[in-house]
C-alpha cells in the first residue's frame, strides 16, 4: 500500500528501543510539525473546501497525538528533549517545485506530506511489531494506522486536485528521491525519520 523503495533497516528498531526518550521526543515534534503543516496548508489554499474539510479534523488528531507522545514521556519520568533540525523532511522539502502553476505546487506539497506519513507509518508498524514492551507496541499501532489514513487522505486531494496520471508520474519521482534521501542519511536510529 505505501510503496515505498527502500524499507526501513533492520537494526533500527533494535536501537530504537534503547533510545526511547530519543525516540519519543522526535515522534513528538513529528506530530507537531504535521499539524503546523496542516494549518499552513489550510491557509494557502482556503478557497479549496475540500481541503480543508478535510484537513482541519487532521489538525486537531495531529495536535492530540503530539499530547498522547507527550502523555507517554511524562509516564516514563522521560525529558521532552529539544527539537533537532529535521535533515530527512529538509531533504524532502528540495523536491518542491519552487516554480510552476499553484495546481503544481500543491501537488507537490500534498504528495510531501503523504511521504512523510508514509514512512511514519511504515516506521510505527516496525515498532509495533518489535518492541518489546506490550503497551508500547499497543500505542505505535495506533499510530500507524492513523498514518495510514493520513496518507490515504493526501494521496486523496492530491488526486482531487490534479489529474490522476499527473499525480502518479509525480509520486513515483518522489518515492524514488525519498529512497535516495533515506539510503543518504543513513542509520539513524534515534529518528523517527
Amino acid at each position: 500500500m505505501l510503496h515505498l523503495k527502500l524499507p526501513t533497516d533492520p537494526r533500527w528498531v533494535n536501537v530504537a528501543q534503547k533510545s526511547l526518550a530519543d525516540i519519543l521526543s522526535d515522534h513528538a515534534y513529528c506530530e507537531q510539525k504535521a499539524a503546523s503543516t496542516c494549518i499552513s496548508l489550510i491557509v494557502q489554499y482556503a478557497d479549496h473546501s475540500e481541503l480543508v474539510d478535510t484537513l482541519t479534523p487532521i489538525v486537531g488528531e495531529e495536535w492530540s497525538h503530539f499530547e498522547r507522545v507527550v502523555a507517554e514521556l511524562r509516564k516514563r519520568n522521560l525529558p521532552l528533549a529539544p527539537q533537532r533540525k529535521d535533515e530527512y523532511v529538509g531533504e524532502l522539502n528540495k523536491l518542491l517545485r519552487k516554480g510552476g502553476t499553484k495546481s503544481e505546487k500543491l501537488l507537490d506539497k500534498l504528495l510531501c506530506c503523504a511521504l512523510i506519513e508514509a514512512r511514519s507509518c511504515e516506521r510505527f508498524k516496525v515498532l509495533s511489531k518489535e518492541l518489546q514492551d506490550p503497551e508500547l507496541s499497543k500505542f505505535y499501532y495506533e499510530f500507524m494506522v492513523s498514518e495510514a489514513r493520513h496518507y490515504v487522505a493526501f494521496i486523496s486531494l492530491a488526486e482531487r486536485y490534479c489529474p490522476k496520471e499527473t499525480v502518479r508520474a509525480r509520486w513515483q519521482e518522489f518515492l524514488e528521491a525519498e529512497a535516495q534521501i533515506i539510503q543518504n542519511l543513513g542509520y539513524r536510529p534515534n529518528r523517527i525519520h
